[in-house]
């Protein structure tokens, strides 16, 4: 990038607030061609909502946009398309039994005679746009047929069919495996190459420092400050985001495992299209120690927790937790013998979202005292213990008496990991326990799993952050296409070895046995 070259975009004192709270506080950022810039910041930051509103989600209540030295109003994701500005959500937007090309072209589809689909230049056109950005995807394959990686780049290409010369990543780390992550670097880089400007969302330090050419800081709505990757730090990066020191790197007191307080003998279930997602799963979890889950998003993790918790029905094999068979107990019940369970989903099965705070924090002992006595619902005691929680976790909320839709993701993550976590079950199935959190928040959580640790309990640890399983893992066991493949010592495989498992592959390696 020339030290001449204009701004693509800029962000002149852009404000936004919502009640109790000033989500983005006269925030001016400028975006260069031919770069990749970070955004970091804590939860409630402000960083999504600044990127909501440079897409058209969100208007802001006062400051301008500039494109191209121009200055524009963005009342829509149209409008910010036909500026050229393209945003690709950590969630993807894709119709799965769709092809690659039809979900590229969908709503901007060629014609022939002005009224007939014209297929054969879908798959043409997206076959020249893939050769040109060097994406290498098949325009022909089926989206549920293809890897999350992969998906990856398709949502890329809708955005840059669609003319986009400015890319949002939000997040599209979250759910890639070391190699894919290396993979989308290619493709940045690429990109940037040909003068396009990516803005790049993550909580990721080290892939900062890697992927990006300038990282700017958020911190309460404000901007901290602007620098080159080239002359920070990730220690120095997380101090700015937080306003303290940060530890970086979990160290694990040395714990003697327990008794076996779940096991799980040939289990088999059925995904949500009734085709076999879990093959036959043997597991143990023993007090005083985490176990790590690592695979590919979509190999059956989702449905192995939800068979634990008692959501997902299993059509063979048994469960125990302890001693006692609960394979066909209610999800109540089980937490009441002492499981616990963080969702991989927070808005789905994790919250409530249109209760309030306080109800929220109690759900799962809603039915029990404090909190219900009798048949009397004591909301004195469910808004007290409620404050306690949001102040314990830092949850940042405008109250109580607050919706749960009205907190940002990562301080509904928050609040659904403090209310298990503070349940203090003897077995805590903790699925993507710090997806969306800043490095703060994260490591607050990794402390107190690891104390949930020392005190004797048991944790079965489910995430796609390699780094998080090898770091608070004593065992790890990988999971492909709902079978355990194989268990890995993390003090021995490196993140390389681990990716390759989880793809299928095999590793000759010290500390890696078959399953």
């Amino acid at each position: 990038m020339s030290e001449k070259t204009a701004p693509v975009v800029e962000l002149k004192d852009i404000t936004k607030a919502f009640p109790g709270v000033i989500a983005n506080d006269r925030i001016s950022i400028s975006f260069y061609p031919g770069e990749v810039h970070a955004l970091l910041g804590e939860n409630g930051a402000g960083k999504t909502t600044l990127m909501n509103i440079l897409y058209g989600l969100y208007p802001p209540d006062g400051g301008q946009i500039f494109v191209r030295g121009k200055p524009v109003v963005i009342k829509s994701p149209t409008d910010a398309l036909s500026h050229g500005i393209g945003m690709v959500h950590q969630h993807f937007m894709l119709v799965p039994p769709f092809t690659v090309a039809e979900n590229i072209v969908l709503g901007s589809e060629p014609r022939k005679r002005r009224f007939f689909l014209d297929m054969e230049k879908a798959v043409a056109d997206v076959e020249a746009l893939s050769d040109r950005y060097g994406f290498k995807v098949d325009p022909r394959a089926k989206i549920q047929d293809i890897s999350v990686g992969m998906q990856q780049r398709v949502e890329i290409l809708k955005a840059l069919y669609r003319g986009a010369e400015v890319l949002i990543l939000d997040e599209p780390t979250a759910v890639l495996t070391p190699q894919e992550v290396v993979e989308l670097k290619e493709i940045t880089d690429n990109l940037a190459q040909q003068g396009k400007a990516i803005i790049f969302i993550t909580h990721k330090l080290q892939e900062v420092m890697s992927m990006s050419h300038r990282i700017t800081v958020i911190r309460s709505g404000k901007v901290v400050g602007t620098t080159a990757a080239s002359g920070t730090s990730p220690v120095e990066l997380a101090r700015m985001m937080v306003g303290r020191d940060v530890v970086l790197k979990v160290d694990k007191e040395p714990v003697t495992a327990g008794s076996t307080l779940l096991r799980m003998e040939d289990v088999w279930a059925d995904d949500d299209r009734k085709l076999p997602a879990l093959r036959g799963v043997n597991l143990q979890v023993r007090g005083g120690e985490v176990v790590g889950v690592a695979g590919i998003d979509g190999n059956g993790q989702r449905e192995l927790a939800e068979a634990l918790i008692g959501i997902r029905q299993v059509k063979r094999g048994s469960i125990y937790l302890r001693q006692q068979e609960i394979t066909g107990l209610s999800v109540r019940d089980r937490k009441d013998l002492g499981l616990g369970h963080i969702p991989e989903d927070r808005q789905r099965t994790g919250m409530i979202l249109d209760f309030s705070l306080g109800e929220n924090a109690v759900l799962g002992k809603h039915h029990r005292a404090p909190f219900t006595k009798g048949f009397i619902y004591d909301t004195a005691a469910v808004r007290d213990y409620g404050e306690q929680l949001l102040e314990l976790y830092d949850v940042r909320s405008g109250g109580i008496e607050s919706p749960g839709r009205s907190l940002s993701g990562g301080n509904q993550q928050k609040l659904v990991v403090g209310r298990e976590i503070d349940s203090d079950p003897d077995l805590l199935i903790a699925a993507q326990p710090t997806r969306g959190l800043d490095v703060g928040a994260i490591e607050f959580v990794h402390r107190r799993l690891l104390e949930q640790r020392a005190a004797g309990k048991g944790i079965l640890l489910i995430s796609l952050e390699l780094e998080e399983l090898l770091s608070l893992s004593d065992r790890i066991m990988v999971i492909y296409e709902g079978q355990l493949i194989a268990e890995v010592d993390p003090k021995v495989v490196t993140e390389e070895q681990l990716g390759l498992l989880m793809t299928g592959g095999q590793v000759q390696q010290r500390g890696v046995e078959g399953a």
